[in-house]
C-alpha cells in the first residue's frame, strides 16, 4: 500500500548509507523523494538505483555542499522553484573530521556541517513545511551526544580540537536544536500539537562512509571494531523511516527516538537556557544566508 502517495520528502546525505536506505524505503511507499548530495554523479546513480528498485519514477535530486551556507540557500531556492509542498524533511547529512577544518564560511567543519546545516536548512524550509502541514522534521543525531556539554564560548574548537568531542557536541547540538524547534513551533499554536513535528533520532552505530578515514593507522584500528559492533545501513535507517512515515507518531514532537521508541536523551539536552543561547548564536552565524 502506497501510504506516502502525494507527499514530498527531502532527505539530505542520501547518496549512501542510512540516507540512501531512508530515501529508498520512503520512495517505496509512493512518496515523491528529493535526494540531496554534494556529488552530481553519485546523486544521479543513487536516484536511478532507487527508481529501479522501487518502481517509483518520482525520485529526483538536488546538489549542494551543505557545509556552505550559500549552497544551502541555493538548494532551498531550487527546491521551491520545483515543488509547492514539503511534507517530510530528514536532516541526515553529517561528517566526522579527524583534523580541524573550516567550512567555506570560516566555521569549524564539524559544527558547520552537523549543526548549522540542520539549523539553516530547516529554518529556510519552515514556511513551505507549515503550508504543507501536517509535516515532519526528522533530525538524525547520535548517542555520541551523551556526556557532552556545549561550550558557547568555544563552539569552533579554536583552543584545542578533539574530533570525538567535536562530533559528540555537534550531535548534542542536534538534540538541543530539535527540542528548541519543537518548543517554538508549539508556542506558535498555543501549546496545541503543532502542524509541524520535530523529532531527533539515534540510528545506532552504523557501518557507513562517515567512518572512512584517510589515515592508514586509524583505519586499521577502526575497521575491525566497526565490523564487530556496527549495524547495517538498513537497520540504522529504520527509526528515521518510522518517524518520517508512521501514523503512530502523529502528534508526537520534541522527542528523542532510539530503535523506534522514545528515550530520554542526555540530561544536558534538556537545558532550555543553553538551547536558547545556541539558537541565538546559530542565528547570528547564519543571518547572511537567511
Amino acid at each position: 500500500m502506497k501510504t506516502m502517495s502525494g507527499k514530498v520528502c527531502m532527505i539530505t546525505g542520501a547518496t549512501s548509507g542510512i540516507g540512501e536506505v531512508t530515501a529508498r524505503e520512503i520512495a517505496r511507499l509512493g512518496a515523491t523523494v528529493v535526494v540531496v548530495g554534494r556529488n552530481p554523479e553519485k546523486c544521479q546513480s543513487t536516484v536511478s538505483r532507487i527508481q529501479q528498485e522501487t518502481g517509483n519514477p518520482a525520485v529526483n535530486y538536488l546538489v549542494a555542499d551543505l557545509s556552505a551556507m550559500a549552497q544551502i540557500r541555493s538548494l532551498v531556492q531550487q527546491f521551491k522553484e520545483q515543488y509547492n509542498r514539503l511534507d517530510v524533511l530528514v536532516n541526515n547529512a553529517g561528517g566526522f573530521f579527524m583534523t580541524r577544518q573550516t567550512s567555506p564560511d570560516g566555521y569549524e567543519m564539524t559544527f558547520a556541517l552537523n549543526h548549522l546545516n540542520y539549523f539553516l536548512l530547516t529554518n529556510l524550509l519552515l514556511d513551505i513545511l507549515k503550508s504543507s502541514a501536517p509535516a515532519r522534521i526528522v533530525n538524525v543525531a547520535s548517542e555520541s551526544h551523551r556526556h557532552q556539554r556545549i561550550n558557547i564560548d568555544d563552539l569552533q574548537f579554536k583552543r584545542f580540537y578533539n574530533p570525538v568531542q567535536a562530533y559528540g557536541r555537534s550531535k548534542l547540538a542536534n538534540v538541543l536544536f530539535t527540542y528548541e524547534l519543537a518548543r517554538r513551533l508549539q508556542d506558535c499554536t498555543g501549546g496545541i500539537t503543532p502542524p509541524v513535528l520535530a523529532n531527533a533520532v539515534d540510528p545506532g552505530t552504523v557501518a557507513t562512509n562517515i567512518w572512512n578515514n584517510p589515515i592508514p593507522w586509524l583505519k586499521f584500528l577502526i575497521d575491525p571494531v566497526m565490523r564487530r559492533v556496527a549495524i547495517s545501513p538498513e537497520e540504522g535507517a529504520q527509526t528515521s523511516i518510522y518517524l518520517a512515515t508512521s501514523p503512530e507518531v502523529e502528534g508526537v514532537t520534541g522527542e528523542y527516538f532510539v530503535r523506534s521508541n522514545p528515550r530520554r536523551s542526555d540530561p544536558a539536552s534538556y537545558d532550555e537556557a543553553i538551547a536558547k543561547r545556541l539558537w541565538d548564536v546559530s542565528l547570528e552565524m547564519v543571518k547572511s544566508a537567511l
